[in-house]
């Protein structure tokens, strides 16, 4: 039985919902292991779309789902997605759902730093949702972080908020801010932390008995691999590693138990926020790709930036996540279209290079050499066999294998989980 790590392979919202939701259902256990509630996805199950930005998937589905310790937690986030849940059906237990006990939390300070930094014309706007993620990650690599299984000790807690606020204090009053009381964090703490200690375990020896057991583990990411803080577009980055090595320190489990990685693989690239995108089309294209593919953020909402593949990237992603195979997706987005280019190479001062160079200003001045392909007129929205492909969309799929270095192990052709073309399933590697 295999274990499986699901990454996107871009810079997020490559269409994980669907696939993670059809692999769930084969798994026993569902694991996230890092990020916090800035990224999402959306399950369509039965026609009910279910929008998850904090819980993996397996809730849906009632296996046995746990928050890793390479996670920020927002405590009350968590307990309004719960709520949500609950609202359209979906009942959240202790017994479905675990969260480690040294998970980081975010507090309101974290937001509120978050929302700073990111409105301030300091040059520091990088495009985050300023949900406190990256400032919750800097406490926790400052050793300065309230993690949830302080929330038990709550006689032991105004000492590690002083020891918090000594840092955020001090921050807060070059920034122009007042200061925040101890007594207003505790409070905040406090009032919380009956709803979410039910839920708190000792996750890797949790895994480490359902993996002994033979289960199948299903580790899920979240936003791509492309916004890894050492492998992504840094600075425009996130504040977590998002690459498939994650999956094991991000839930106290060796790389040992890692099967398999599936890389989530748009058919054509996207991204929010700021940062370099080389393939971008901001003109007819970009605007097509982004009405066909319904190009709005699951969290936010806000509209993604489109171009066309770059292979490039994600042959990098299949080397620095170890990508087995990847699911392609959306390529009926692409339906329509008399050619579609493809970036195989870059230039760079007058070189052809096969990589995105690490310097932010190296990979402002990349300029993408593209192969153009013939498109197809027919429709592929639905396909659920080669047969039911045209010709030239399965010349376009070969093409990618061949550019990314990596095989095709599942074709989506539709948010619906029965429009997949499935061609190796991860879990019988």
């Amino acid at each position: 039985m295999a274990n499986v790590v699901v990454v996107g392979s871009q810079w997020g919202d490559e269409g994980k919902g669907k696939i993670v939701d059809w692999l769930s259902e084969q798994a026993d256990v569902i694991v996230r292991f890092q990020g916090g509630h800035n990224a999402g996805h959306t399950l369509v199950i039965d026609g009910v779309s279910y929008k998850l930005s904090l819980l993996p998937s397996g809730v849906v589905r009632g296996k046995l789902s746990v928050v890793g310790n390479g996670v920020v937690l927002d405590p009350h986030a968590f307990v309004a997605e719960v709520e949500r849940l609950a609202a359209q059906g979906i009942t959240v237990t202790p017994e479905s759902l675990r969260i480690a006990e040294n998970v980081t939390l975010i507090l309101s300070l974290h937001q509120e730093l978050d929302a700073l930094r990111e409105n301030s014309n300091s040059g520091t706007r990088i495009g985050t949702t300023k949900r406190g993620i990256g400032p919750a990650y800097e406490d926790k690599v400052g050793r300065r972080a309230i993690r949830l299984m302080d929330l038990a000790d709550l006689n032991a807690l105004p000492a590690k908020i002083d020891r918090l606020l000594t840092h955020h204090n001090a921050l807060r009053k070059g920034l122009g801010q007042d200061e925040i009381s101890a007594q207003a964090i505790y409070d905040e703490l406090a009032s919380v932390a009956d709803k979410v200690l039910p839920y708190m375990d000792s996750v890797w020896r949790l895994l480490d008995g359902e993996r002994k057991a033979g289960k199948r583990i299903l580790f899920e990411g979240a936003q791509g691999a492309l916004l890894d803080i050492d492998h992504g577009t840094y600075p425009f980055v996130t504040s977590s590693n998002t690459v498939a090595g994650q999956a094991a320190a991000g839930s106290g489990l060796g790389p040992g138990s890692i099967d398999y990685v599936l890389g989530i693989t748009k058919a054509y690239t996207t991204r929010v926020g700021e940062g370099p995108f080389p393939t971008e089309q901001q003109n007819e294209i970009g605007d097509f790709l982004g009405t066909r593919g319904h190009e709005f953020g699951t969290v936010t909402g806000r509209k993604r930036r489109c171009g066309w593949f770059d292979a490039v990237l994600v042959r990098q992603t299949v080397c620095t996540s170890g990508i087995t195979g990847i699911a392609l997706t959306k390529l009926d987005v692409l339906d329509g279209l008399d050619e579609i280019k493809i970036c195989v190479a870059y230039e760079l001062d007058g070189q052809r290079i096969d990589y995105l160079p690490a310097s932010q200003a190296a990979q402002e001045r990349a300029v993408p050499i593209y192969e153009t392909l013939p498109g197809w007129k027919e429709s592929t929205e639905g396909a659920r066999s080669w047969a039911d492909l045209p010709a030239q969309a399965i010349k376009y799929v070969r093409y990618v294998e061949e550019l990314i270095g990596a095989p095709v192990a599942l074709l989506s052709t539709s948010p619906e989980r029965e429009d997949t073309i499935l061609m190796q399933n991860p879990f019988q590697d």
